[in-house]
């Protein structure tokens, strides 16, 4: 359970939520019913009181909350866990090769050239590799912020609304590529949309979150 105070605040119930490697989960529901606090949650940002039992990559998050180890939480989520902002959350001053390199780099991991080549291919971002995020459309800084987001190959991938800025045919190669990277690297994703004609094409589970704070799980 999480709870934001204040006149306008609310309390999100989260009875269970997993996500399996090479799985991929959609968050659906209308605005403002909690579907970017679960996030938050999930990405190690927002901390769930009371709380039950929480394992990320093998890791008991629930003792290191109680324990307030803030440091080693920070570690963990950089670590596990890779992020997709609906704006794609780029580095303005880095060129699109180095926002790339960056978790791997923060994190003090070896280059890894093939699987950066791969990704860079195979979402066809190889001529702006020298660009600055300024200088690309909306449809691109989504595709690089993927690429980022997977460099490091996190156990986990989070998306916030990935293509609710981008029309119709660039959504579904935006998801396409998404999942299709995230399946074949065997990483988990949580992907929250409202566009569910979207998500159903790409076949997601859905987990449905409510104007009530709560949410009800659907397997499709």
């Amino acid at each position: 359970m999480c709870r934001r105070g204040g006149a306008d605040g609310f309390t999100l119930a989260i009875d269970s939520l997993s996500v399996r490697r090479g799985e991929a989960v959609a968050v659906t529901g209308p605005s403002g019913c909690g579907k970017s606090t679960l996030l938050d949650v999930v990405g190690l940002v927002l901390r769930p009181l009371p709380q039950g039992r929480f394992c990320l990559a093998g890791h008991d998050v629930t003792a290191l909350w109680s324990g307030g180890q803030d440091n080693e939480l920070a570690k963990l989520r950089a670590r596990t866990i890779g992020y997709v902002l609906q704006t794609g959350g780029l580095l303005p001053f880095l060129n699109v090769r180095d926002n790339i390199r960056l978790s791997r780099s923060l994190l003090g991991l070896p280059a890894d050239r093939a699987g950066e080549t791969r990704l860079i291919d195979t979402l066809a971002i190889g001529g702006l590799l020298d660009k600055k995020p300024a200088a690309l459309s909306i449809g691109e800084r989504q595709r690089v912020a993927i690429a980022r987001a997977l460099a490091h190959r996190p156990p986990l991938v989070l998306a916030d609304e990935p293509t609710a800025a981008l029309d119709p045919d660039h959504s579904v190669r935006v998801m396409q590529l998404l999942l299709a990277l995230a399946a074949e690297l065997g990483l988990g994703v949580v992907v929250v949309s409202h566009d569910w004609d979207l998500l159903t094409r790409f076949g997601l589970r859905r987990v449905e979150a409510r104007p009530t704070g709560t949410l009800t799980r659907f397997a499709n």
